[in-house]
């Protein structure tokens, strides 16, 4: 492995390659097996809680036996909600959750969402707490609406159901694809004329730069400019960051790396002024995720994050495990490895459950 003095001569090395799945198909649905009642739920506060989201739902309506009810996509600081099929490809969902579980777009007109029993579910929710729970509520009026929560991101009782649901089903609609496509080819373009490979930062606005139990919570843009040069990475680096418009934080960033770019200073015009506008912004975030998944170096701004968390997932999958994770600590001596992911290196990720 290179050590830091070196890095930026020697690229790190290339990704591997993608994982396969380990899990057994789930049995055939069967009629006898299903319910009259319905699921309801909302995609909300980014892509990187969408997959988890559906897997959940997915989750839940396979064990009681009922129909999923295709969600909208709901921003959970404005309240305004878009549909489905504006940012995802709801054919590739409804053919991907074939055999898993039943599905609808609308609910049948006869069927009232009024006084609609509202059930907060952790995430990966087990079998165990969904007969416990979920049961009683959804027998009463054969209509829940699910919400997902986040008390702690453990993988003790993972469903593997929630592996089919969770990766490959949420695909981009074509024209977002293709715009978020062309923005990695762009940047894979400039770096290979540097020689060297790109590198997506999650950058955060909101973040304050405290401590919790000792370690920093979040790193702004000098920090991590700071960390990539200490590590090795020169000049020449290509650096895309998750955010929309420039903010003076980010001055100091391009200064270490002049090649550091936003989608404002990437995207073509046109691009631009159809995608990036306060009613597009869940179209932005659904673009970052989609780069930061597929750089050919992914750096999180905070380690803790669930961004970093549902990347690094995506990333484990399809064989891109150079994730770095930054410290404000750095010897000269140090390898490189001492800062990649502990999701790659020690394999305690969720998605190493799906995938072998």
């Amino acid at each position: 492995m290179a050590t830091v003095s070196h890095l930026s001569k020697k690229p790190l090395k290339q990704n591997d390659k993608g994982l396969k799945s380990c899990w057994n198909p789930p049995s055939a649905l069967k009629e006898v097996e299903q319910s009259e009642g319905f699921i309801l739920f909302s995609l909300t506060n980014g892509p990187e809680y969408h997959i988890l989201q559906i897997a959940d739902a997915v989750v839940v309506a396979r064990h009681l036996g009922a129909t999923l009810v295709l969600p909208d996509i709901k921003n959970s600081k404005s309240g305004y909600s878009i549909n489905l099929g504006d940012v995802y490809d709801v054919g590739n969902i409804l053919n991907k959750l074939k055999g898993l579980v039943k599905v609808t777009k609308t609910l049948p007109p006869k069927v009232s969402t009024r006084n609609t029993p509202i059930v907060r579910v952790p995430n990966k929710v087990s079998q165990d707490y969904i007969v416990n729970k979920i049961t009683p509520n959804y027998k009463t009026k054969r209509i829940i609406k699910i919400e997902s929560h986040f008390p702690s991101r453990n993988n003790n009782n993972f469903d593997l159901l929630a592996c089919q649901a969770m990766f490959g089903t949420l695909e981009l609609k074509s024209e977002i694809q293709e715009v978020a496509e062309s923005i990695v080819q762009n940047l894979q373009t400039r770096s290979q004329e540097s020689n060297g490979q790109f590198v997506a930062v999650d950058l955060k606005n909101e973040c304050n730069g405290k401590y919790e139990s000792g370690r920093k919570q979040c790193y702004k843009g000098h920090e991590i400019g700071e960390f990539l040069n200490k590590i090795g990475f020169g000049q020449e680096t290509v650096v895309y960051v998750t955010q929309i418009k420039w903010s003076t934080d980010l001055n100091s960033l391009r200064y270490m790396f002049p090649k550091t770019y936003t989608k404002e200073n990437i995207m073509l015009a046109t691009e631009k002024e159809k995608f990036l506008s306060s009613e597009s912004i869940e179209v932005e975030k659904v673009i970052d995720f989609y780069v930061c998944s597929e750089s050919d170096i992914f750096v999180p701004s905070m380690p803790g994050g669930l961004f970093y968390e549902s990347v690094a997932g995506m990333r484990i999958v399809s064989g891109k495990s150079q994730i770095i994770v930054p410290s404000e600590i750095v010897s000269s001596s140090a390898s490189v490895s001492e800062y990649m992911s502990r999701y790659v290196t020690k394999k305690n990720h969720f998605a190493y459950k799906c995938y072998c």
